[in-house]
């Protein structure tokens, strides 16, 4: 019957039937198996080698058998000998939670029973594998933290749900600067109302301007997060003018506070770069600091037009450690002028060096003067200030204004119309203050707390994992008070991972103004009253030890701090 179908073949055969007759042909062409199946395994006929999907990326594309597969975990340190989930590495404990299951893009729930850690839970970038040696006190770290991530084998209940009473008192222990001292070990943290009063006074901050509807920190890079959002004063100069005014007002309130020693250190985020004041006594230095990264070289030129002097510290410590440099390496040199030397004595002169004048009196003699284009004054300066212009917007060109010029750089902020930005959606919109105390014009804010279980692998098992996380512009000061508290509540025992705001990182640059005679007697003198707790004020006032770097990973075991930056 199918014979008489006009147009039919009795030789065609579908494309599904072809593949079967090829995969027969193979399984006939490959020798039997030696060995039989095991008793219960499922009979399976070998078959062809597989081939590579062309739409797969060289990572998951079929390998040859024995070939091991890479895995990017087992490039980490391997977990401790003890079973307890503290001891282990907080990256450690990430992955194994997340070994087994796909990363999800749901947020996580507060007081979940079995939770795993989703993406938005990152790990740092480039995490040494060698940390510091225990000490019961870590160095000031003056960066600006976007995200703090504790992790504890104790449960952090005694920070969720605090009562109307003991959040106003937190408040008003801000407000007064009341001094907590908490013992070193809390049996119930829950049921202490001191503990969740102090929790609620180390989360407040002040800001200014305040805007519900934007986020105000990070400036830098924030564009993207800030495009789309009502900015009615972009387009509306009376009322840049004003913003701008009311923003003069509150910054000149803080630096008379910072000035009077009533306040700490405060900083300035703006669309480009970012300054840090700290007060008399604090980092080291027993005047007032300011310093500003990252730089340009047409705002320094601007800086040194107005009369700010002022110091870029990695580009002296940079020219101090090749001068040391050379100094070891002087025979060499000694050695290689005396050779050119000789040779100069032969009648050759030296090679005109690039940074010098050129001279350009041998084109006048040779009549061509008007022919050659000579290169003007701006081409020349800029040809000698190639290597200032290559570290614009890096580290290395920060910048250190110390004592009086501090209130140079205070007006010449306020008057510099490069601060704000005249496109873009932050246009039009001032500088972000942030604060430890209270100023003119600042609002109190505080920063977000949530409290996260996870389970993690460990020794073949699953442990309950217990965080915190705190989020938003987490200063110095507040960094210190949460250790503090952590310190009693979780029994000398938890971990943290620390994300720093990476323009700021550059903050912990020492100075090299250190005064031998700053002990902590002229420091409790001179900063009574500047609403610190008299350890944060301790730490703070040490010089910076951290570089360039900021910490990243912070772990207390047994009452005694490790770190890694």
């Amino acid at each position: 019957a199918a014979a008489t179908v006009p147009g039919y073949s009795p030789g065609f055969k579908k494309p599904p039937a072809t593949l079967r007759l090829k995969r027969k042909r193979l399984r006939r062409s490959e020798p039997a198996a030696a060995a039989p199946p095991p008793c219960g395994s499922a009979l399976r006929a070998p078959s062809a080698p597989a081939r590579r999907n062309p739409f797969s990326s060289l990572d998951n594309a079929p390998r040859a058998a024995g070939t091991p597969q890479p895995r990017q975990r087992d490039r980490r340190p391997p977990p401790p000998a003890g079973g307890s989930p503290s001891a282990a590495p907080f990256w450690q404990l990430l992955e194994a939670v997340c070994e087994d299951k796909p990363r999800r893009s749901a947020e996580p729930s507060e007081r979940s029973d079995a939770l795993v850690l989703t993406d938005d839970l990152r790990l740092p970038v480039a995490v040494p594998e060698v940390p510091s040696s225990p000490r019961h006190e870590f160095p000031a770290d003056w960066s600006i933290k976007t995200r703090l991530l504790f992790m504890s084998s104790q449960p952090f209940t005694w920070a969720e749900h605090l009562k109307a009473q003991e959040e106003a008192q937190g408040f008003a222990q801000h407000c007064r600067a009341t001094e907590t001292n908490l013992p070193q070990s809390i049996q119930e943290p829950k049921q202490s109302t001191e503990l969740r009063c102090a929790f609620q006074q180390s989360l407040v901050y002040w800001l200014h301007p305040s805007l519900p509807w934007l986020q105000l920190f990070p400036r830098i890079g924030a564009d993207r997060k800030l495009a789309g959002k009502a900015s009615p004063w972009s387009q509306d100069e009376a009322l840049q003018q004003v913003l701008m005014s009311d923003w003069s007002i509150s910054f000149t309130s803080l630096y008379n506070l910072l000035k009077a020693k009533l306040c700490p250190y405060f900083y300035v985020c703006t669309y480009q770069f970012t300054v840090l004041f700290r007060a008399a006594g604090l980092a080291g230095s027993d005047i007032i600091t300011a310093v500003i990264s990252p730089t340009t070289r047409g705002l320094r030129e601007a800086m040194r037009n107005e009369g700010i002097e002022f110091s870029l510290p990695l580009v002296e410590e940079s020219r101090t450690r090749k001068q040391k440099n050379s100094e070891v390496n002087l025979e060499t040199e000694v050695a290689n002028s005396l050779e050119v030397g000789n040779s100069m004595e032969d009648g050759e002169e030296p090679a005109p060096s690039d940074d010098d004048d050129e001279s350009f009196s041998w084109l006048e003699e040779m009549g061509v003067q008007d022919k050659v284009k000579k290169p003007d004054a701006i081409s020349i300066k800029l040809r000698k200030e190639k290597h200032e212009v290559q570290m614009d917007h890096r580290p290395e060109s920060l910048a250190l204004v110390k004592g009086t010029n501090t209130f140079t750089l205070l007006n010449f902020l306020i008057n510099c119309k490069s601060l704000v930005a005249v496109a873009g959606p932050q246009a039009g919109l001032p500088p972000t203050l942030l604060s430890p105390v209270a100023f003119r014009g600042g609002t109190m804010q505080t920063l977000k707390a949530r409290s996260i279980n996870a389970k993690a692998k460990v020794h073949l098992a699953y442990e309950d994992i217990f965080s915190l996380e705190i989020a938003g512009p987490v200063m110095p000061h507040s960094l210190h008070s949460l250790t503090a508290l952590l310190k009693a509540a979780q029994r000398g025992a938890f971990s943290a991972v620390l994300y720093t705001h990476e323009p700021t990182a550059v903050f912990n640059t020492h100075l090299g103004n250190a005064s031998p005679a700053l002990n902590k007697e002229t420091i409790c003198k001179d900063l009574p009253m500047c609403g610190l707790h008299p350890k944060t004020l301790d730490q703070l006032s040490q010089c910076p030890t951290l570089g360039k770097s900021s910490i990243r990973f912070l772990e207390m075991k047994d009452y005694a701090y490790t770190w890694k930056s």
